[in-house]
């Protein structure tokens, strides 16, 4: 069969490389076309039709000033799927363009499938009605996503999580800490504090200037940047200015894993963070308005942000959003995840309580078998 794949960030690549080889597990004869990154071209086989990193637009101002970018990339992969005809359209995230792109694949009688449910528990809960026209199927991987999707008449399968087995894949080629510090120029006695900036210039430019400053004031340990695959080193020297932190590209995982703490933009990266066991401060400073904040404060729904502190339904780690992230409060939290204090050692526990929530099932496993038996059903 053909499958037709579109995701629009750095983690979506990642989590939909995993996904296509499982599908080949499944059905050895499999063809694809997609838009993703290097990652999905490596597991497919062939080039994307447009690469993510043309397409991480952010923002309600950056995609306004991109908005005719978006609509000529979303009319290339129109044609793409009509050129292609592929037997099913798998979106993963990037709920702006997808859900889009599942009204246009729906209304030509294409079966659409959902990897990475957009986050509607958070924010624009209106777009449920939406999916629940458009899209046959969602795979979700956040176990409190089919409470939720159930109040709202429509039913969602957990499969697991893609973070925990990737992570389990990766920690087999980690080295010593040791090891780590040799290979990449670091001292071996200084403890690391990992900085996780964001994939996105704007998230770099607005959280790497306070990270930096907080991680300063830590003169008994080194500061070293988890590079993002789709960013040129020479963004990261330009947000720097004068200071020398090493930018580690490839290596986040584990760099995080050897790292004593971390301070990382919410995302994707705080539940690596905390799979992976480091204790963390999630900044998220965007322009740091407190009228941003108060204006958000109204669109998002629920107790949390970020993942960890969702899955556990409880504060497992500090959220240091917009105006409340700066060096002074980043600091005040990280200080103490540095000693073997009492709210490391919570975290800690918190981490734990999360994996159980999570569970270990292969959920791209789960994800293609699902896909593959709902299409072999209505194609019988």
């Amino acid at each position: 069969m053909k499958y037709f794949l579109i995701a629009g960030e750095a983690s979506g690549d990642i989590h939909g490389s995993q996904l296509i080889s499982s599908i080949r597990n499944h059905d050895a004869e499999a063809e694809f076309q997609f838009l993703g990154g290097d990652m999905m071209a490596r597991a497919a086989g062939c080039q994307p039709m447009i690469h993510y990193r043309d397409m991480a637009f952010m923002g309600f101002i950056e995609v306004i000033k991109h908005l005719r970018s978006i609509m000529g990339f979303m009319r290339r992969a129109q044609k793409g799927i009509e050129a292609f005809k592929p037997d099913a359209l798998i979106l993963i995230d990037y709920p702006s363009f997808n859900l889009k792109m599942a009204r246009f694949a729906h209304l030509r009688g294409l079966p659409v499938f959902y990897f990475i449910s957009p986050k509607v528990w958070a924010w624009k809960e209106w777009r449920v009605k939406q999916i629940k026209e458009c899209v046959d199927r969602v795979y979700s991987i956040l176990p409190f996503e089919t409470e939720f999707f159930a109040r709202h008449g429509y039913e969602v399968q957990y499969v697991g999580n893609p973070t925990v087995k990737e992570i389990a894949q990766a920690r087999g080629t980690f080295v010593s800490v040791g090891e780590f510090a040799a290979r990449n120029g670091l001292d071996p006695h200084k403890p690391i504090i990992a900085i996780v900036p964001g994939s996105r210039v704007k998230e770099v430019r607005d959280n790497l200037p306070p990270m930096l400053e907080a991680c300063s004031r830590h003169t008994d340990c080194q500061a070293v940047i988890a590079g993002a695959p789709s960013l040129d080193a020479a963004l990261y020297a330009s947000v720097m200015g004068h200071s020398r932190v090493p930018v580690l590209h490839g290596q986040s995982f584990e760099l995080v894993a050897h790292a004593r703490a971390a301070l990382v933009t919410s995302g994707t990266a705080t539940l690596e963070t905390a799979i992976l066991g480091t204790p963390q401060v999630a900044c998220y400073r965007m322009n740091g308005s407190k009228l941003v904040y108060r204006f958000y404060s109204h669109l998002i729904h629920g107790k949390y942000v970020t993942l960890p502190n969702l899955i556990a339904d409880e504060p497992v780690i500090p959220e240091l959003l917009l105006h409340l992230c700066n060096a002074d409060t980043i600091d005040s939290h990280l200080t103490p995840l540095l000693a073997a204090s009492t709210q490391r050692r919570l975290m800690l526990d918190g981490y734990a309580r999360m994996a159980k929530r999570l569970g270990t099932a292969d959920c791209t496993d789960n994800t293609a078998t699902g896909i593959i038996n709902y299409l072999n059903e209505h194609n019988a």
